[in-house]
């Protein structure tokens, strides 16, 4: 389908499929064995300047927004989710900083990021607070000009290899969700490390490491925004990222797709090839259907978002849902139509359904979405 992009959008998609096809497609299989960070084509992305696509001008990118962002992970996931982790994941711990920094934190920080010198990590989860935020124990004590983080945080994706954090932590815990703050924390901080690297069924060339805060002294001139306003600044950021989750899962979905349609071509049963049968054809129309769709929910939510639109969160929630369910039903049918194959590593289909996993879970689940989605149509219907 044409989706109208302009011809700067046009040239970051065909930017970030030309790394995918080059640089990330013949390397994705030995950085999911190894699970090595893949600092070179992250060097590739950067001297590209595609780090920048997402980040206003006069903090060093070029401007664009949430589209440009969905358009480029998109394009990077087709050949691996994992890889396309590095630029989508740096967005997420970079959009708090967009919407809530002040001027003095967003000039610091933003034109490292833009230029990909730096990557960027959110972190919210815990243990004991992934959907629950309220039951978070991280903490944050003011003394003096420095707020004193202690506690973990789990399953941070870019951790460790990232060298700035937007930390979600208690500074008031009888305030539940509402005594939660946002702070800028860079890697190198005393008190701040990084614990193991997880060891993951998919996605397995993004890091994902706990963080372990220690008495760890964080300038009062990095809390975002002011006390209290943490799951506010968390929530905002989710609401803007999360068409990246979904073009994430889309560009799973499609990869897997482009392999399966090529394999069914090739691939010979009773004389002749699989896509002859209808059974097969009947699957690819589907798949493409569905991933066509998921697509357009994308793109018309991220261009809502950047309209300036205020009442995003249902979208956007959908959006994620929508697609990574998508991209876990069309990589488990890919499975399917390679056969025996399909579940053999020598083949594409099977790391695209580990990777699919993922995107039903991260940046808050599929079934936090359909609340989410629920509760604005229930709020909408209270208004009228």
């Amino acid at each position: 389908m044409d989706y109208l992009f302009t011809e700067e959008q046009l040239m970051i998609r065909d930017l970030a499929r030309q790394i995918a096809e080059e640089k990330i497609r013949p390397v994705s299989a030995e950085y999911d064995e190894s699970g090595e960070f893949p600092w070179p084509v992250v060097k590739v992305m950067a001297e590209s300047d595609l780090f920048g696509i997402y980040i206003p001008e006069e903090y060093g990118g070029t401007g664009g927004g949430v589209t440009e962002l969905a358009i480029a992970t998109e394009e990077l996931s087709k050949a691996c989710g994992g890889i396309a982790l590095a630029f989508a994941a740096t967005a997420l711990g970079t959009y708090p900083i967009i919407l809530f920094g002040n001027e003095g934190q967003k000039k610091k920080y933003l034109p490292d990021i833009a230029r990909g010198k730096k990557l960027a990590a959110f972190a919210i989860t815990e243990a004991e607070a992934g959907s629950d935020v309220s039951n978070m124990r991280t903490t944050a004590k003011k003394d003096g000009d420095y707020y004193i983080l202690n506690g973990t945080k789990q399953w941070i994706t870019n951790g460790g290899e990232a060298e700035i954090y937007t930390v979600i932590a208690m500074t008031d815990k009888t305030r539940g969700a509402r005594g939660a703050s946002a702070f800028i924390v860079e890697k190198g901080m005393p008190g701040f490390d990084f614990g193991k690297k997880e060891n993951k069924m998919g996605i397995r060339a993004s890091a994902t490491r706990e963080l372990v805060f220690t008495d760890c002294k964080v300038p009062k001139a990095n809390l975002l925004s002011k006390e209290g306003m943490g799951f506010i600044v968390a929530m905002k950021t989710f609401d803007n990222s999360r068409p990246g989750v979904a073009a994430q899962a889309v560009g799973i979905a499609q990869g897997a797709l482009d392999s399966t349609l090529k394999y069914a071509h090739e691939r010979k049963q009773f004389g002749q090839s699989i896509t002859s049968f209808q059974g097969i054809q009947f699957m690819l129309a589907d798949m493409a259907t569905q991933i066509e769709a998921a697509r357009a929910l994308i793109l018309s939510a991220a261009r809502m978002i950047d309209s300036g639109a205020k009442d995003i969160a249902m979208v956007s929630a959908m959006s994620k849902m929508f697609a990574s369910d998508v991209a876990m039903k069309v990589t488990t049918d890919c499975v399917q139509i390679y056969g025996g194959y399909g579940y053999m590593k020598e083949y594409p289909a099977e790391k695209y359904m580990r990777d699919a996993k993922i995107t039903q879970i991260y940046e808050g689940t599929n079934q936090i979405q359909r609340g989410v989605i629920a509760s604005s149509m229930i709020k909408s219907l209270v208004k009228k």
